[in-house]
């Protein structure tokens, strides 16, 4: 998962990407940890969220620990090149972005609280990387799925902006977005840390607490 190259920092035109194929590629069909089908619909009462913070492996263990998270899985999202594998991520000729996608219970965990562990769970400072992890695909961003969750996605970015600056620490390069399309991973993906727990996990924060709670955003 480590990339060198100075093009591997920059996004692809959509013109320049890889051309992909109609078929959904082949996923795990259910969740390695809970048995729960990994394409269920999103329940009744439960909310949906996006969230890119670097190698999916370690974000998704992140996700999973949180009590009222119901489900979650990885795949690839933001880009341009429809049903992309692995490989062709790795080439940074897809323009996605490793991603996890969560559904959660809003009544056990908040939108806020997902939001405080995404802030303080990568660096959001470091653009087209996390880590040793170079390249488009590692970057720091969050995908909104309503206009609540864009708004407080924007919110809690300038609360932990100060927080950093305060810390001497630099400008955030996270991108909030629209939910895009999310394409599923490969089985072997699909909760790797479940299944390899000594596996690799290149995620770290910055050390600074993202000071929000309730009544931080609406």
């Amino acid at each position: 998962m480590f990339f060198a190259s100075r093009s591997k920092m920059e996004m692809v035109a959509p013109d320049k990407a890889l051309p992909g194929r109609p078929d959904p590629l082949p996923t795990a069909d259910t969740h390695f940890l809970t048995g729960i089908p990994l394409k269920s619909p999103v329940p009744e009462g439960m909310a949906e969220a996006m969230f890119g913070m670097g190698c999916f492996w370690g974000v998704e263990r992140k996700f999973w620990q949180v009590p009222g998270v119901w489900l979650t899985m990885v795949g690839y999202a933001g880009g341009y090149t429809p049903n992309p594998t692995y490989k062709e991520t790795c080439t940074q000729l897809t323009g996605h972005n490793e991603v996890v996608r969560v559904i959660f219970d809003p009544a056990q965990v908040s939108y806020d609280q997902l939001l405080k562990l995404f802030w303080e769970g990568h660096d959001p400072t470091q653009g087209m990387r996390q880590g040793n992890d170079i390249g488009s695909t590692y970057r720091s961003g969050i995908y909104a799925y309503t206009a609540e969750q864009e708004a407080a996605a924007k919110a809690t970015k300038a609360v932990y902006q100060d927080a950093l600056t305060n810390a001497g620490r630099g400008a955030i390069t996270t991108e909030i977005l629209p939910a895009p399309e999310f394409f599923f991973a490969e089985d072997y993906h699909q909760q790797y840390l479940a299944k390899n727990p000594n596996g690799y996990c290149g995620i770290g924060g910055t050390g600074v607490t993202c000071p929000i709670g309730t009544g931080v955003t609406a």
